[in-house]
Parts: structure tokens; C-alpha cells; sequence
């Protein structure tokens, strides 16, 4: 199944991080796509990838 939780995982493959432009990865459990360059977790609501730095969540190293 490609849907979890209201995201479409195919739509991953058309995103980018929007300060690195570099691909991100699904957290399916944080319900998250990662940004590995940036250090960034920008959060899904509702099914919708909420791409604002504002909103996306700092990594620890």
C-alpha cells in the first residue's frame, strides 16, 4: 500500500528540500519528511507536507 496515514508516498519523488533542493526521506512513524543535508524534519498534517523551515523541526547531530 502507498498511502499512509493520508500521505501518498509517491509524492516524495517530486519534493525536495526547500534550502538544499537535495531529496528527502519518509518517517512514517514521526510522520516527517527528512532532510539528511539541511538537518530538517518538516512535519505532514492532514496528508499535506508542510514544506516551511519555520514549521520543520531541528535535528540533533
Amino acid at each position: 500500500m502507498t498511502e499512509t496515514q493520508g500521505f501518498d508516498r509517491r509524492m516524495i519523488e517530486a519534493l525536495v528540500c526547500p534550502v538544499t533542493q537535495t531529496p528527502l526521506s519518509y518517517d512514517a512513524q514521526a510522520q516527517e519528511l527528512v532532510s539528511k543535508a539541511a538537518k530538517l524534519a518538516f512535519p505532514i498534517r492532514g496528508g499535506i507536507p508542510v514544506m516551511l523551515v519555520d514549521e520543520a523541526r531541528k535535528l540533533d547531530d
